[in-house]
């Protein structure tokens, strides 16, 4: 019979190192979410439904822009690192890396998408 310490039944198997990293990233984007969707929802609210032109002017000043774009980047973030989890958990092997530099492109691209529109408006 084989006498193995818990660290020689485990060895191999341990953490992959940047776990409390990504722990803590989900945390602050959620709580800069929880901060700008709602200054979001209100720099934004007072415009649904006005013209075009009034639309521009309106974020052409710099604190809703800048509430949009920061809202873009932080949620899209927050989505890249929640599908990475996600696919992490549920798929394994080639796909699983495929999908997880697939989301990641695509959620870096749809935020520079958004935030380039957001520029051209205020600029």
């Amino acid at each position: 019979m084989r006498y193995l310490t818990d660290r020689k039944r485990a060895l191999g198997l341990g953490s992959a190192k940047s776990g409390t990293q990504h722990f803590w990233a989900m945390k602050v984007s959620s709580v800069a979410l929880l901060i700008l969707v709602p200054l979001f929802v209100f720099t934004f609210g007072p415009t649904l439904g006005q013209p075009y032109d009034v639309m521009l002017d309106y974020y052409s000043r710099p604190f809703p822009a800048i509430v949009a774009a920061l809202t873009l980047a932080v949620g899209f973030k927050h989505f890249a690192d929640g599908a990475q989890v996600m696919i992490e958990d549920y798929v394994h092997g080639t796909l699983e890396k495929v999908l997880i530099i697939l989301v990641t492109c695509l959620s870096y691209g749809a935020a520079a998408a958004g935030i380039f529109a957001i520029a051209r408006i205020a600029l």
